[in-house]
């Protein structure tokens, strides 16, 4: 359990799609469910790693709005 004290603000969270789990991804994305989250470890994994969030919008199911609106929130290293 992290202290009050410690806690990063849910507006100031962000996720590596290049990295995290698709639970992670899902958690900390604004209108990515954990099955639109799959689809982004599922694309990563077969294709390789993500350059920028033009990237995301071909994975299905992620489209040009889903990235807008989650952009700060998106970390590639």
């Amino acid at each position: 359990l992290v202290p009050a004290a410690y806690a990063v603000p849910e507006e100031e969270r962000t996720v590596n799609v290049n990295l995290d789990n698709a639970e992670t991804i899902a958690e900390v994305l604004d209108g990515v469910g954990l099955r639109r989250a799959e689809a982004i470890v599922d694309y990563r994994e077969a294709y390789g790693e993500f350059i920028g969030l033009e990237d995301l919008v071909e994975v299905r199911g992620i489209g040009e709005q889903t990235v807008a609106t989650n952009a700060k929130r998106i970390r590639f290293e």
